[in-house]
């Protein structure tokens, strides 16, 4: 009885794994490095088929590509464009006008070490 109970458990993880596979798009990952007052520094990872959950609308940003590869953004009216990064690349990002969904359409990580300033606080 105990080893079938370790079978069991031990397959949970597999069954996750392929339901994931089956179901909706992975999540993107995003560590914040610092964040104060005047800045906010993120390390980003779009897996491959990873996707913004909740529309997103940055500012003003620096972004250094760590690993390139296609992304493509989704605007609110639908419109679609795609970004191809290059490892190495710095780019210098106006800040969104409106919300958007990111998707890597690749088939390999993309990740992103970007540097946002803040609005200054009146």
């Amino acid at each position: 009885m105990r080893c079938a109970s370790l079978m069991l458990v031990a397959s949970f993880p597999v069954l996750a794994i392929a339901q994931d596979k089956k179901g909706k798009a992975p999540e993107r990952s995003q560590k914040v490095l610092i964040e104060n007052d005047r800045v906010r520094v993120t390390e980003t990872t779009y897996p491959p088929g990873g996707a913004t959950v909740q529309p997103t609308q940055p500012g003003y940003r620096i972004t250094r590509v760590l690993s390139g590869g296609t992304l493509e953004r989704t605007h609110g009216d639908g419109k679609k464009e795609t970004l191809n990064y290059k490892t190495g690349d710095v780019l210098e990002l106006q800040a969104a006008k409106a919300p958007y969904h990111v998707r890597n359409t690749g088939k390999s990580a993309v990740v992103l070490y970007s540097v946002t300033l803040k609005a200054p606080k009146k």
